[in-house]
């Protein structure tokens, strides 16, 4: 908060200032009924009613200028901490990113972000206004009547009391409430990510049904937290007003005995009534002060993670081995089975490398390894001769680039999602790095201005690996993973591609389901789960590993093979 000092010191003040002239008005309307009516002074009437509306006036002013303050701090502070978030989400690695779950993430930027934002806002309005209106109507309430303004000093500590009870027991369901809206954020994100699968294999029905329990759990403490807090209302209000009708019964007696005014009545009723009014606006206050804070904590938890992983200041290392595993082992969780062991292997600059082997042997990982996704749990890797992690983050990135096994595209254009890599690149740039992806022919078709819809919703499965494969060919980096990354395309396609991904000076790793993939690799290493069950040419692994037989086998007729 500190760049918005001036509007937090501000938007308190100018609130303060409309207190003052709230506790103005009952002393005003007292002396109208007291001097100007009882006397029928129609002149002293109307300049009050003048004064009344100038005060009316000026505390309208007063009071847009301070929400104007109060709400330009909360809007530009919840702007800053949205951007500080969302650096730091995109610091963590793919490690504290599982951990800690896109859902609860999302949650933390929207519903969280909300709360404190109104929270900043609401504590800047009425932290000084409500308690200040409350004492000073009760300090006002002396000076007019001292025996009468004792009910008062009785009342308040009582309604201080309700308040205090019903705020312990609704806080923490509030709090609850917000854990349970991160499940159902959660379970929706799963479900639309997951819709296709959800209709193939007909459960909607079920997911419905889940959806529904989770989003009643949610209703249902929210219902609960709601039906105590809203107690407080109807609970102060019969506070306040059994006070005031003591107030009219004693303030009476006093009337008739002459010790106190018919105007004084009228303004210690009226300063009862705005204790009601403030109290209540306290009640809610501190509701919304306590859920802030809550998603404040929530917040912090993100914003005070450090990084699972730290780069060096390393530049790119100058060796001839462009990769080398020295007995790398790797697990996803501490007490989780390996999913990599005893990895070791070494790739000259150059050459290419396939990666092969069933579901779930470890291929995707060693990708993720390679570009430090994660980090080894054991060994190390060396990129041209320098450990993996002596690299700085822009000395990795700029030596490795990888295409997912997933299609990642973003919003916009052809041309925005090439120049993600590489700003500023030239047309003669993007269409050869699209020539040899084999995607010119349908972006020439389209346009390099052509819209891209989210995650490229609006391009086949094929075209959305063209272009993830051209992106990271643009990006001319020394080293090139493809995950799995042509699994869309026919074999016509892919054999075109291997064939100008060949002429590349990168050193390339390719991880293929598809035997044919990897034909002329320079290395085929086989996975089995998560060991290195075999490595060598084509020719080598079919004379000594029956899994890369079995895996060619299943794929190529053995006449058609030993054509091959």
């Amino acid at each position: 908060m500190k760049p918005y000092r001036k509007e937090c010191v501000l938007a308190p003040l100018f609130k303060l200032f409309e207190a003052l002239l709230e506790l103005v008005v009952p002393l005003v309307v007292a002396s109208v009924i007291d001097i100007g009516i009882s006397s029928n002074d129609i002149p002293y009437i109307m300049r009050m009613c003048l004064l009344l509306a100038g005060i009316a006036l000026l505390g309208l002013t007063v009071s847009i200028t301070a929400q104007y303050f109060s709400a330009k701090a909360a809007s530009l502070y919840s702007r800053d901490v949205k951007a500080a978030l969302f650096r730091k989400i995109e610091s963590l690695s793919r490690k504290d990113l599982d951990e800690i779950g896109e859902a609860t993430l999302i949650t933390r930027m929207t519903s969280d972000m909300n709360q404190l934002q109104t929270g900043v806002n609401m504590t800047l309005r009425l932290v000084l206004r409500s308690p200040f209106v409350v004492f000073g109507a009760a300090v006002m309430a002396f000076t007019v009547d001292v025996k009468s303004a004792l009910i008062f000093a009785i009342s308040i500590p009582l309604l201080a009391a309700a308040i205090v009870v019903f705020m312990s027991i609704s806080l923490p369901r509030f709090k609850q409430s917000q854990a349970l809206l991160d499940r159902v954020v959660s379970r929706t994100r799963e479900n639309l990510a997951g819709v296709r699968v959800l209709r193939a294999f007909a459960l909607e029905d079920e997911e419905e049904k889940a959806f529904r329990k989770e989003n009643e759990d949610l209703y249902l403490m929210q219902l609960s937290a709601s039906k105590i807090s809203i107690l407080t209302n109807p609970v102060t209000s019969a506070v306040i007003n059994l006070a005031i009708i003591a107030l009219l019964y004693f303030g009476a007696i006093n009337v008739n005995s002459g010790s106190l005014s018919q105007g004084e009545l009228v303004a210690l009723v009226n300063y009862m009534n705005q204790i009601l009014v403030e109290l209540i606006k306290l009640a809610n206050l501190i509701i919304t002060i306590t859920r802030a804070l809550n998603s404040a904590g929530r917040i912090s938890t993100i914003l005070k993670k450090e990084p699972s992983i730290s780069y060096g200041d390393g530049k790119a290392g100058s060796s001839d081995i462009a990769i080398e595993f020295d007995n790398v082992t790797f697990s996803y969780g501490e007490n989780s089975k390996p999913a990599l062991s005893n990895i070791g292997f070494s790739l000259r600059d150059g050459e290419t490398l396939g990666v092969i082997g069933g579901t779930g042997s470890g291929k995707s990982t060693l990708c993720a390894l390679i570009s430090r996704l994660y980090d080894a749990t054991c060994g190390s890797i060396r990129l041209y001769g320098k450990d993996i992690r002596e690299y700085s983050e822009e000395a990795l990135y700029d030596t490795v680039s990888t295409v997912l096994q997933k299609a990642r595209l973003f919003k916009g254009t052809i041309r925005s999602n090439m120049e993600f890599v590489k700003s500023g690149a030239g047309d003669e740039e993007i269409n050869s790095a699209l020539d040899i992806a084999r995607a010119k022919e349908f972006v020439d078709a389209k346009g390099l201005d052509a819209e891209v819809a989210a995650l490229g919703k609006n391009l086949s499965g094929g075209q959305r690996q063209r272009l993830s494969i051209a992106r990271a060919i643009l990006r001319k980096s020394r080293i090139i993973v493809f995950d799995d990354s042509s699994s869309a395309l026919d074999y016509k396609t892919e054999s075109e591609l291997r064939a100008r991904l060949a002429k590349l000076d990168s050193t390339l790793v390719i991880v293929s389901q598809r035997a044919s993939s990897l034909l002329h690799a320079d290395k085929i290493i086989v996975l089995d789960g998560g060991r290195i069950a075999a490595s060598g040419t084509h020719e080598e692994l079919l004379k000594t590993s029956p899994i890369y037989r079995e895996i060619y086998y299943t794929q190529f007729e053995k006449k058609e093979a030993g054509n091959e």
